[in-house]
């Protein structure tokens, strides 16, 4: 496995960002570029000749844009991973987070700068860890394949899930740290909340500016409860969800007998801006135990520190399992460090946050 690479396609109208993410990716010891295509149409024909794991898709392009190109290659080519390319506009982050509900890996947002070197640069810095995770996503899958050619199938023995806790912990508040593939994570979550769902939500997903605000419009269309980015000084209501805002750090506090999410331009914490543990540690300063603190798919390590202080308080924490995330970093960091109480499918997290709020699970917001 030490000489297989990653095959990537770049799709991108204009020559200049052909040649740039060209230079970015061959920067890459793990990649290969496969070759290049100026529009959507082509490059479903190059598809098919250079069978390409990753593909960089531009979501702004003639003939066929990036999203009507990413629903054909996910339809076509399920196993193909697609990093969306975006510019930084009001529309083009409304795209890329329907693009992400429709099966991208993640995206990464074009340079505001005239200097290719720059723009290289901040390109590389953007695309590392998502080569780095895709790399060794293929190289375990590779692995997997090979061992079941190589080892005789065994009978398995089906293992009980884990029986959920007798009691309803009902906590006043929970907190989500989410990053890679969390759009389409949290699609099958809060849509999922009843209407009636009493507890305030927080989260906090790795995202830039204008993103988040198009995700929470995105969310709020799909669901029963009120979703919205959140706003400093603004006090925290049932049946409301909060994402931080891209570029800021957001967190809690407590004004005489109200609680408030005050917006702060702090420094980033483990590379992120909103991170997850900026908002945790101050759910467990204002919260104490009665929080529930639900880490999901991501790379890094954000969110474990937080939880922690939260699990001293006697907050209850939940993980995403592995088969079910994009990215399984985040939520094995909590796993590893011994503060999860329950390792959670996606599938099921709605209706163990329900559980937990003593609120009865429904099927679906049909908005």
């Amino acid at each position: 496995m030490t000489d297989r690479k990653l095959n990537v396609l770049i799709v991108d109208d204009t020559s200049l960002y052909r040649i740039v993410l060209t230079d970015v990716f061959k920067s890459f010891p793990q990649v290969r570029v496969a070759g290049t295509a100026a529009n959507g149409q082509i490059a479903l024909e190059k598809i098919k000749q250079l069978k390409p794991d990753l593909v960089s898709l531009d979501v702004e392009m003639p003939v066929m844009d990036g999203l009507e190109t990413l629903k054909r290659i996910k339809s076509e080519y399920p196993d193909i991973e697609v990093v969306m390319v975006s510019s930084v506009t009001t529309q083009g982050a409304r795209v890329t987070i329907e693009a992400l509900n429709s099966g991208a890996y993640d995206f990464i947002t074009k340079p505001n700068k005239t200097n290719a070197a720059e723009s290289i640069i901040q390109l590389q810095a953007e695309f590392k860890p998502k080569i780095e995770a895709l790399y060794a996503k293929c190289c375990k899958a590779n692995a997997v394949a090979e061992n079941k050619r190589l080892v005789p199938r065994k009978k398995t023995v089906p293992v009980a899930a884990p029986t959920a806790p007798s009691k309803p912990l009902k906590p006043e508040i929970i907190a989500i740290g989410i990053s890679t593939g969390g759009p389409k994570a949290l699609v099958e979550v809060i849509p999922k909340l009843s209407a009636d769902f009493p507890t305030p939500i927080l989260i906090v997903q790795h995202m830039p500016p204008l993103f988040t605000k198009a995700l929470a419009d995105s969310l709020h269309a799909k669901s029963a409860l009120t979703v919205k980015e959140a706003e400093n000084g603004i006090p925290i209501e049932r049946g409301h969800v909060y994402i931080a805002p891209g570029g800021k750090q957001m967190k809690v506090l407590k004004t005489d007998a109200k609680k408030i999410i005050k917006i702060a331009d702090d420094p980033p914490e483990n590379f992120c801006k909103p991170s997850a543990d900026y908002l945790f540690r101050s759910v467990a300063s204002v919260y104490k135990g009665k929080a529930l603190g639900v880490i999901m798919t991501g790379m890094g390590k954000d969110g474990v520190i937080g939880l922690r202080m939260m699990k001293r308080y006697g907050a209850r924490i939940f993980a995403q399992d592995a088969k079910s995330c994009v990215v399984f970093g985040m939520p094995a960091e909590a796993i590893k460090a011994g503060i999860v109480d329950e390792i959670v499918s996606l599938e099921n997290m709605a209706q163990r946050i329900m559980h937990c709020s003593a609120v009865k699970p429904v099927t679906h917001y049909s908005g």
